[in-house]
């Protein structure tokens, strides 16, 4: 049950929050950015993960930290260097890393999801070639997977989640 909301993700009730990396990622723009800022240790075990791990494109990281669940899809290509950026997103990467989510969905038997439009942004990929993979992928979960397709900062979407979330 895919629903499509406006909205700050950061903001959201839903049991896990899913978004797109790169393998080495700094975490200093859009979406990865706002994560580092309201949870600063996310980053830094991030990259200590990507250090010691050398995770490939298309896999996925978990994080659980202090009310949060987070999904780091390895949606693009790596960041290893120095101040390098993330590369190009692909729609392969995705596909994986989207697999890999629905697997840990139901293996922790996750109650909702949220994530936004999935490398669109500094992955760079079209919406209309990403959105059928989240469609074809978890749509089918029998659990709220809240879309994020527009961003307002501080708002507070209109999800369709019971009051309180309980933690796997």
């Amino acid at each position: 049950m895919i629903y499509e909301v406006t909205g700050d993700l950061l903001l959201s009730r839903a049991q896990l929050i899913a978004h797109g990396v790169a393998p080495g990622d700094h975490f200093n723009q859009g979406l990865a950015l706002a994560l580092r800022q309201q949870w600063p240790s996310l980053s830094k075990d991030f990259r200590h993960y990507c250090q010691s791990s050398h995770p490939e494109p298309g896999s996925l990281w978990m994080w659980h930290g202090p009310g949060a669940h987070i999904a780091n899809l390895m949606t693009q290509e790596a960041a290893y260097a120095h101040g390098s950026t993330p590369g190009k997103a692909h729609l392969e990467y995705v596909n994986h890393a989207l697999r890999q989510l629905r697997h840990e969905i139901e293996r922790e038997s996750y109650t909702s999801v949220a994530l936004p439009k999935l490398a669109t942004g500094v992955g760079r990929l079209p919406w209309d070639k990403v959105r059928p993979l989240i469609e074809g992928r978890l749509g089918m979960l029998g659990i709220p997977v809240i879309l994020y397709t527009t961003y307002q900062a501080g708002v507070k979407a209109e999800e369709p989640l019971p009051e309180a979330q309980p933690q796997p």
